[in-house]
């Protein structure tokens, strides 16, 4: 995925990084289903490919979007880890989930959700983002694990 810049314009901006079938899917999983790991987020139900995976991953480190760091209990395991940047996007993906459950046919216990959370607006959005904050954002990596930055480079 290339984000060749077009324009200054931030919509044009942001959909360059975002605006693909897959990025926001993969921020999704990090907020609401908890996945941290490569292999939690090709279990997903829309079918995303290992290889595709990975370069959108590097991409979201590249870009300051996430961070990935090394499993401290399991050598081979990486957590990837949403940064403030990150977090920040979570009115976009509750903005996303309440237009898709009006309308397009979403199943309707997440279209529930996403109408719930929509409702109580943002306090709602407050208190995620300070839950996902205590959760995803840590300095220097987890439990003392060597933290990659965003160009890949041991912190």
């Amino acid at each position: 995925m290339s984000t060749r810049e077009r324009s200054g314009c931030p919509i044009s901006l942001s959909l360059e990084l975002l605006g693909d079938r897959w990025t926001l899917l993969i921020i999704r999983d990090l907020v609401f289903a908890g996945k941290k790991h490569f292999r939690e987020f090709l279990q997903s139900d829309e079918g995303i490919s290992s290889r595709t995976l990975a370069e959108r991953l590097q991409t979201l480190q590249d870009e300051g979007i996430l961070t990935r760091s090394e499993d401290p209990t399991h050598g081979l395991k990486a957590i990837y880890r949403l940064t403030e940047a990150g977090i920040d996007l979570l009115p976009v993906l509750a903005t996303l989930g309440a237009w898709g459950s009006k309308y397009r046919k979403a199943d309707e216990s997440l279209a529930r959700i996403a109408r719930e959370f929509a409702a109580d607006g943002a306090p709602a959005l407050a208190r995620m983002k300070e839950r996902l904050r205590k959760e995803q954002v840590r300095l220097g990596g987890a439990g003392g694990a060597k933290s990659r930055g965003a160009a890949g480079i041991t912190l």
